[in-house]
């Protein structure tokens, strides 16, 4: 998808308990409910395994019809909404917030987890030339694989769970003429339309009710897209590999907003299909690796299936910027290849004789490749509201305009540019890196709007100043240093994963891929995301399967990772540091490398945990397969480190970017592998004393060996400090947590204590900002005058956190409280007319339950019941 294909988390979790402690005090005031991360669908996880792991249908289908009877006898308001067997045992219900915590009390439940929201895509359409597809098979090596190697992903079965396929496109053998092929086909062999064209999970009315039919063709351009990517042949189009079958899988109707429970679903029929590779270029944002979709990807690898995911579109340069910890499910999976974007190699336009690669904004007309604009500028390099106020009429007429990221939108700059005459904007970034930005709204911005690095951004301003400059259109490709062509894109997210395990794990071009799209909506696009950059690795995995069918997704994964290629920090490769470890993962994809490759080690990635627990020493074993013994030289390359999240602004930024590398010995610095043999040996990593507290290091492993072959890398990565030690309830400009009242849509804070009915919606509301993920939120109730407990008000376990330094989450309570988890439904108590006060718990991440510091709690102001 686009550049902002993951959503937040817009489901609340309720939460609670721990110690007594005083109340914080809050401001009064006042915020719209509609501000709050919150739903009413949840995934409902059964104690008993799912038919992947061993269990029989039928004991499924039973546990699940009792629990069916106990929700009926427990009298709770809920409406089923889907059933799932086979990758998870369960349901996705509807519930209102008391009911879902008497829920998650019944006996048999396992967790509970909210259903995501996930954005559909708005790809940019018509736009790029067929060069910019086989420009980016070059750089994993897929061109090689094909020309050199005759491999092509012949017999090997890739699902696409997305937005469906256009199975009349050329590009799949399709009849070129829209409704004349007949589904199934020679190459889309399976498949499913989950939801219909008018499905819409963030609508209303009949948009809520999915329609399911048995043809998932394609209306909304995404998948059809990533299809090609994986395995176009034909319509001037080859993809990765190019004669793949396919089965599609709709999730999305033709505009709006799909749900993780629709995406489940699709991956239980697409293991059903049998598909060998699934590639999944969506998911929802900041989610542990316990969330269901991750889960079940987890289970169909086990199953022998290669599941690839993006990692997200939550970069600091994409159009929802976030910081560390923004990866998503399913790529968070422990078992999934989670994947990041570089840039593809950039179309640019010449000032003088310099050449500038851009990136296309999302939602504006590509830029020409011919003919020249005068350039003019509404700012400076140091202009932090750049064009956020409209120009005067006619002052721009017929110029290219540089203006710089800050304040208000890429819209509203490009618009008013737009007001102003300009012809073209070319926008840049107000930070290091890459700039992926939209542009889309009402009205529609006209003009060609690319967008540039800070550092091109400057010496364009530059130009401008010394007089008479202008920008001459070209068709011409360019990479770093002239572009951001093979840098890490800059909307891809950050990990890691919320228990620090390693996350992304690869990466491929994502920026800036043209492909096949709809015909309807012009049979071919350029778009940007890192769910482009996920097809790449699934159309390269199937070309791996082919040319040796034996491998399990474990070996495909472990070869993957051994040979990719980490690239320097995109925000000053010339400094000649390697970018993040937790943001490129082991590097760009290199097809032919696995395929040739002939010595693997493992582990193939290492999360290092916490650096508080002191220098983390690893085995690694290296496997020989050749007919000859392999001497290595044993080395080690560091990445940059980075700072933790800031906590303040509109959106999460990383407080910094540091050279701070870990220490790294070994127990030798060379190592002889004998043919068809095994060798170990010993690593030791130590944090660098120097790098800001609770920052994230990370760096390679290198092996080379002397037989001048190419060398095997294993990444690392790990946290600087404390994890518990990372604020998890912070105050925000708000005050949080409050203990408030709904009326009219709106939350009214209550710092002095307030008084409840609780009849007709007025309960207590507790607004909670969560500042990085949790491993557990309780909330539980206490008699305001004697400090008696009367027990549990909810309980959630892998918590996401908010999507914004200024968000939160808005947890209820009905009066009723619970003994225990497990406990019949006959242990549930209304606590009688009184005062009460309610304590807010949060365990930290990794933290441990039995320590009393990894523990953050709230307690509210007085709460009294007075019912009538």
């Amino acid at each position: 998808m686009r550049k902002h294909h993951l959503v937040p988390m817009l489901t609340a979790v309720a939460a609670a308990v721990a110690l007594f402690g005083a109340s914080a005090q809050a401001a009064s005031g006042s915020v719209p409910a509609s501000a709050a991360e919150s739903g009413s669908l949840w995934f409902v996880e059964l104690a008993g395994k799912p038919v992947a792991d061993g269990n029989t249908r039928a004991s499924v289908r039973a546990e699940q019809a009792a629990m069916r009877t106990a929700i009926k006898g427990a009298k709770l308001r809920l409406k089923e909404r889907r059933a799932y067997d086979t990758l998870f045992n369960g349901f996705v219900v509807k519930v209102d917030a008391a009911d879902r915590a008497k829920l998650a009390m019944l006996p048999g439940v396992q967790a509970i987890y909210p259903v995501t929201q996930i954005a559909a895509p708005e790809p940019v359409k018509g736009a790029g030339t067929a060069p910019d597809l086989a420009a980016a098979i070059h750089m994993t090596g897929a061109a090689v694989a094909q020309q050199q190697l005759g491999l092509s992903g012949q017999g090997v079965k890739v699902g696409i769970i997305d937005t469906g396929i256009d199975i009349d496109h050329p590009a799949f053998g399709g009849s070129g003429s829209n409704g004349t092929t007949a589904f199934p086909t020679a190459r889309v062999v399976k498949g499913y339309d989950f939801v219909g064209d008018a499905y819409n999970s963030g609508g209303s009315g009949d948009a809520l009710v999915p329609v399911p039919d048995e043809n998932p063709d394609d209306c909304g351009g995404h998948g059809t897209h990533v299809a090609g990517i994986v395995g176009a042949n034909g319509g001037g189009l080859v993809g990765v590999a190019p004669k793949v079958t396919f089965g599609a899988y709709r999730v999305f109707g033709c505009t709006g907003t799909t749900s993780s429970d629709i995406m489940l679903a699709a991956m239980e029929r697409a293991y059903e299909d049998g598909m060998q590779v699934i590639n999944m270029s969506l998911g929802a944002a900041r989610q542990w690796p316990q969330y269901p979709t991750a889960k079940a990807a987890d289970k169909l690898v086990s199953k022998g299936v290669v599941v690839v995911a993006s990692i997200g579109n939550n970069g600091p340069g994409g159009s929802s910027p976030d910081a560390l910890y923004a990866a998503g499910a399913p790529g968070v999976g422990d078992k999934v290849i989670g994947v990041a974007s570089y840039d593809n190699a950039q179309l640019s336009f010449k000032v003088g004789t310099t050449p500038f690669g851009y990136t296309a904004a999302t939602g504006s007309p590509m830029a020409p490749t011919s003919g020249s604009l005068p350039l003019a500028k509404t700012g400076t390099t140091t202009t932090a509201d750049d064009a956020c106020v409209a120009p005067a009429a006619d002052s721009l007429t017929g110029k290219a305009v540089l203006i710089r990221r800050g304040t208000c939108s890429f819209y509203q700059k490009a618009y008013n540019a737009q007001l102003g005459g300009a012809a073209a904007v070319i926008l840049y970034n107000n930070a290091a890196g890459a700039l992926s930005p939209t542009v889309a709204g009402t009205p529609a911005v006209t003009i060609p709007v690319v967008a540039v690095t800070a550092e091109q951004g400057a010496a364009l301003d530059a130009a401008i100043t010394a007089g008479n400059a202008s920008l001459a259109w070209t068709g011409s490709y360019v990479s770093w240093p002239y572009g951001t062509g093979g840098l890490i894109s800059g909307f891809s997210s950050y990990g890691l994963a919320a228990d620090l395990s390693f996350k992304p794990n690869v990466g491929a071009p994502g920026g800036g891929i043209y492909s096949s799209y709809p015909l309807e909506l012009g049979g071919a696009a350029s778009l940007s995301g890192t769910s482009m950059s996920s097809p790449h690795v699934a159309g390269g995995v199937a070309l791996i399967l082919e040319s040796n069918p034996r491998l399990r997704p474990a070996q495909v994964a472990e070869r993957i990772y051994n040979t990719a290629d980490p690239v320097n920090w995109s925000g000053n490769p010339a400094l000649g540091y390697l970018d993040f470890a937790h943001r490129q993962g082991s590097g760009m994809l290199d097809i032919v490398g696995v395929i040739q490759n002939t010595a693997t080690v493992s582990p193939s990635q290492l999360a290092l945990g916490e650096s508080a627990a002191g220098p983390s020493q690893r085995t690694l074993t290296v496997s020989n397969r050749s007919g000859a013994p392999v001497t290595y030289t044993i080395s080690h390359v560091e990445a940059l480190a980075s700072g933790p999240n800031t906590t303040t602004g509109a959106s999460y930024n990383l407080s910094g970017v540091f050279a701070a590398p870990a220490t790294v010995s070994f127990s030798q610095s060379t190592l002889t592998v004998p043919a068809r043999g095994t060798a170990k040996f010993s690593a030791t990593i130590t944090a660098n004393a120097s790098l800001v507290e609770r920052g994230l290091y990370g760096g390679y492993i290198v092996l080379t060996p002397t037989n001048g072959t190419a060398p095997l890398r294993v990444p690392y990565a790990g946290f600087k400090g404390d994890y518990q030690s990372t604020v998890v309830l912070t105050p925000t400009a708000n005050g949080f947590p409050w203990l408030s009242k709904l009326a009219a849509g709106t939350y009214t804070n209550q710092p002095e204590g307030a008084s409840y009915t609780m009849a007709d919606g007025d309960i207590p509301y507790f607004l909670v900002h969560f500042d990085h993920l949790s491993r557990k939120v309780v909330l539980e109730a206490y008699d305001a005058d004697t400090g008696k407990s009367w027990h549990r008000v909810s309980l959630d376990e892998y918590v996401t956190r908010n999507s914004t330094p200024g968000g939160f989450f808005a947890y209820t309570w009905d009066g009723t409280t619970f003994r225990g988890k497990g406990q019949n439904p006959r242990a549930w108590t209304t606590v009688p007319n009184g005062r009460y006060v309610v304590k807010v718990s949060v365990l930290k991440a990794l933290g441990n339950e039995g320590t009393a510091t990894d523990w953050e709690t709230w307690t509210s102001p007085v709460i009294t019941i007075a019912r009538p």
